[in-house]
C-alpha cells in the first residue's frame, strides 16, 4: 500500500514539474512615450521651419509608440519590438540608432532564476551584446488594485537609475538650469537643440501586475513581482499589455541572443555617451545651429 501512494505522488509531483516547464504564454504591449517636451522646445526654435518640424514629429511618433511582444515562461522570457516595414526615408542607419536609443530594436531576454539579462543592439553600425545581472528593484507593495484586460491588478512602486543610453527619459531644462549654463557658455557660440534636454538620475517607477498569472516576469527589465506586470509607467512612458495568451499550441523558443560584442551595460551606456558627445562637438566646429544632432534618415 505504502509502495502505491508513493508511486501515485511521485507521478504526481512528476507531472506538474512537467507541466510547470511547459507552461509558456505571450503579451503583447504597446509602449507610448511624451513628446511634449520636445514639441514645446522646437515652437520655440526660431531656426526650425514648419516643414522640419512636421517631419521631425512624424518620426518621433514611429519611435517613441512601438509595440512589443513578450514570451515567457516560469524562468525567463523574451522581449522585442513587432516587426514592422519600415515608411519611405525610414530605414537607414540613423533610425535603428535611435530606435534602441528609445527603447526598440533588439531581442530582449531575461533570465529571472540566474538573475541576468542579455540584449543585443545596434549602434553606430556596429553590433553589440549587452550582459549584465537584472536590476534588483525595491519594490514597494501597495493596496490599490485595478483591471486590465479582465486581470484584477496590484499597485508596486520603485525608484530606479536613468539608463545614460535610454533617451527615452530626456526632460526639458529649467529655465534657471539654462540660464546658470548660458553664463558659462560663449556667448557667441552657437547651442544646439539637445542642449536644451537632460536625463534625470533616477525616475519613480508604478507597475500593475496580476496574480492571476504568477509569474515573475515583465517588460523589458521590470521583474521581481509576484505576478505577470501588465503596466508600467516611469512618467515619460507608459508600457501597457492589451493582449494576453496562455498555453498556446506553438510553443516560442525562449533563449538569448548571441550575436554582438560582448559588453556589460556600465561599458555600454558609456560608449553610447561618448560616441554623442562625439558627434555634438562635430557639429558644432562645423558651425552647427538649432537643429536636431542626430541624423534621422538614410
Amino acid at each position: 500500500m505504502k509502495k502505491i501512494i508513493f508511486s501515485f505522488v511521485f507521478i504526481t509531483a512528476s507531472f506538474l514539474q512537467l507541466h510547470a516547464q511547459e507552461f509558456q504564454g505571450m503579451a503583447v504591449y504597446e509602449s507610448k512615450t511624451s513628446t511634449s517636451d520636445f514639441k514645446t522646445r522646437m515652437a520655440g526654435n526660431k531656426d526650425m521651419t514648419p516643414d522640419m518640424q512636421k517631419m521631425i514629429e512624424e518620426r518621433m511618433k514611429t519611435m517613441f509608440e512601438k509595440t512589443f511582444i513578450l514570451n515567457f515562461n516560469k524562468s525567463a522570457s523574451i522581449y522585442k519590438e513587432e516587426e514592422k516595414l519600415d515608411a519611405p526615408g525610414q530605414s537607414g542607419g540613423g533610425m535603428r540608432m535611435m530606435s534602441s536609443m528609445m527603447g526598440g530594436g533588439g531581442t530582449h531576454y531575461k533570465n529571472v532564476k540566474e538573475k541576468l539579462y542579455t540584449v543585443d543592439k545596434e549602434f553606430m553600425g556596429k553590433e553589440f551584446l549587452v550582459k549584465d545581472s537584472l536590476p534588483k528593484l525595491e519594490w514597494k507593495m501597495e493596496s490599490e488594485t485595478k483591471l486590465i484586460g479582465g486581470y484584477t491588478c496590484f499597485k508596486a512602486t520603485a525608484v530606479r537609475p536613468v539608463s545614460q543610453s535610454d533617451f527615452r527619459n530626456f526632460r526639458a531644462k529649467k529655465e534657471e538650469d539654462k540660464k546658470d549654463a548660458a553664463k558659462k557658455e560663449d556667448a557667441t557660440k552657437k547651442t544646439n537643440f539637445m542642449d536644451e534636454f537632460e536625463l534625470p538620475k533616477e525616475i519613480t517607477i508604478t507597475a500593475w501586475y496580476t496574480p492571476e498569472i504568477p509569474v515573475n516576469q515583465g517588460p523589458e527589465n521590470y521583474w521581481g513581482l509576484p505576478g505577470l506586470i501588465l503596466e508600467v509607467n516611469d512618467g515619460k512612458t507608459i508600457i501597457l499589455c492589451s493582449k494576453i495568451v496562455l498555453n498556446a499550441k506553438e510553443k516560442v523558443e525562449i533563449k538569448a541572443p548571441t550575436n554582438g560584442k560582448v559588453i556589460s551595460q556600465k561599458e555600454y551606456d558609456e560608449t553610447v555617451v561618448k560616441k554623442m558627445k562625439e558627434m555634438q562637438e562635430m557639429n558644432q566646429g562645423r558651425g552647427g545651429n538649432g537643429g536636431m544632432q542626430i541624423r534621422m534618415g538614410n
